[in-house]
């Protein structure tokens, strides 16, 4: 093919109208017709990355397979396309600015004076572009806020100049809300009249309008639209609320999404489309009718975002064991020895969620304890993991004050620890392991028999690592530490092979799990959560 297209989603309205599962589906639509597509996301916050935000602020903070901390629209994307994202995929205004600023000190301005326009705007461009290096057919950009937000306007800016320098490989898509006045009974699309005239004065013309609504949209509302926007009807498509996310790809290709793309583009539509893998998986979920009950265990239960990867993580693995997720959030400052039994009671699998810090770190703990006692399947990821190792030392080992130093910087027992070539680096990020790392998988253990093979590759967003220090107490004691690091020898992956499942892992397998390629561990787990036996 030749040049690169590019795409643009922007939003109206209202914000979190879905615009990254829009692109996602988009993105799917044209992958499945054969195209090379790349989803990059645009925040216009002004910190560096999301890996310094609280989950409270955008949910959990994704990590690419190269070590960028991004946000949550990068799982999505993944998830949808089932393929990996890197630091060139989420750009910051933090980023930019610091990008701009570091030529400026170093004299590549050559003293001009450094504004907004042109250099904010280009570095915007640069970023956009560097990703058609790899040769991309479509590159989809997703930008976030919505128009009129003060902060968005760089973007918005770039992307007129980017329709204006390429304006036969650019396209915007606008999503906006179509509100029901329950009082009327009527549809209203005076807001996104609105809207688009915002985007207009900003010398952006909408090519595609997406319509979020929780009612269909009859021809006259579509004609209305159309007229009053300055698009062609059949540009205009109806996004209505479905039961998951998973069909929105489906209802986009059966609005003509893709289509009407490729035609305002001047592309073919001539290509064989394949999409029975992810019908097939939409069929299942649909289909399924028993439940599995599985429980989070965690500190930010009350914004499920901060868990998104993992819950659909489950979603996925249950879909495939013939099951529809039951999940339950259970706050874990509010777990004791007391109340344990009765808050975890009836379901048939708990994972203990990662995160950082001591807040409910002992009701993290109380949980393993629960889980191990009575045999019931545990997932431990991260800091769940960690917590699993912590219980079995004080409970099993006999380690009665065994702690991490995260959580007690002055414990002697530091069963995790900040390791010595850690130590030298104390900047915030600058002990993190971030990324993907390879870990060896021991022989004849119950996670080698889950993956089929002896090396995986999985991301990892960390700090403190088990001290191997105590690992030869721990094993004796029958836990074995079945998946290491082969370059540090660093624990990641722990198992009891006397339970039905438990399991503890230092990485987040949620990053590799997609639609058409889950997980095995979670598929596992949700197996053994099934299996009453």
């Amino acid at each position: 093919m030749g040049k690169t297209k590019y795409i643009f989603v922007t939003g109206g309205v209202a914000s979190s109208l879905g615009k990254g599962i829009v692109s996602a589906s988009l993105g799917k639509l044209l992958q499945s017709r054969g195209f090379k597509v790349a989803n990059q996301k645009m925040d216009p916050y002004l910190n560096v990355n999301s890996g310094m935000l609280t989950p409270y602020e955008h949910g959990e903070s994704y990590v690419t397979v190269d070590g960028h901390e991004a946000d949550l629209d990068l799982g999505h994307y993944e998830r949808f396309l089932d393929i990996h994202t890197t630091r060139n995929s989420n750009v910051t205004s933090g980023r930019i600015y610091q990008s701009v600023i570091e030529k400026e000190r170093r004299g590549d301005f050559l003293g001009k004076t450094v504004q907004v326009i042109p250099h904010i705007t280009n570095e915007i461009k640069q970023t956009i572009k560097r990703v058609a290096s790899e040769d991309y057919d479509f590159i989809i950009t997703e930008i976030g806020g919505t128009v009129g937000d003060m902060e968005s306007l760089p973007y918005l800016e770039s992307v007129r100049q980017l329709r204006w320098e390429l304006p036969n490989d650019c396209l915007n898509i606008h999503l906006t809300y179509v509100p029901y006045v329950a009082a009327a009974k009527e549809l209203k699309t005076k807001p996104t009249q609105h809207s688009v005239k915002k985007l207009q004065e900003l010398g952006v013309q909408p090519d595609i309008l997406v319509l979020r609504t929780e009612h269909k949209l009859n021809v006259d509302v579509r004609k209305k639209t159309a007229l009053f926007c300055n698009v062609r009807q059949d540009a205009v498509v109806e996004c209505i609320d479905v039961p998951s996310i998973y069909e929105v790809p489906l209802r986009m290709r059966e609005e003509g999404l893709d289509l009407v793309v490729l035609n305002l583009l001047g592309m073919p539509t001539d290509q064989t489309q394949d999409l029975s893998k992810w019908e097939n998986f939409t069929t299942k979920m649909k289909n399924a009718t028993k439940e599995v009950r599985i429980g989070i265990v965690g500190k930010y239960v009350e914004l499920p975002d901060a868990y998104k990867s993992i819950h659909e993580s489950l979603i996925q693995a249950s879909t495939y064991n013939d099951r529809r997720l039951k999940l339950s959030f259970f706050q874990s400052e509010k777990i004791n020895k007391e109340n344990v039994a009765d808050k975890l009671k009836g379901l048939d699998g708990i994972v203990v969620a990662p995160g950082f810090g001591q807040r409910g770190v002992e009701g993290k703990i109380i949980a393993c304890n629960y889980a191990r006692e009575n045999n019931l399947p545990m997932f431990g990821i991260g800091l769940g993991m960690q917590c699993a190792v912590i219980e079995f030392a004080r409970n099993v080992v006999g380690l009665k004050n065994a702690d991490s130093s995260e959580i007690d910087t002055k414990v002697e027992c530091r069963l995790f620890d900040l390791m010595q070539e850690q130590k030298s680096s104390l900047k915030t990020d600058g002990t993190m392991r971030l990324g993907a790392y390879n870990c060896a998988l021991k022989k004849d253990s119950f996670v080698r028999s889950i993956y089929g093979k002896e090396m995986v590759s999985e991301r990892h967003r960390h700090r403190f690592e088990l001290n191997n220090k105590y690992k030869e107490d721990l094993e004796k004691a029958g836990m074995v530490c079945s998946g290491v690091n082969p370059e540090s020898g660093l624990v990641e992956i722990i198992e009891i092979p006397s339970l039905k499942w438990f399991v503890g892992v230092q990485f987040h397998p949620e990053y590799n799990s997609t639609v058409l390629n889950p997980h095995p561990l979670f598929l596992d787990f949700v197996r053994a959560s099934i299996d009453k036996k």
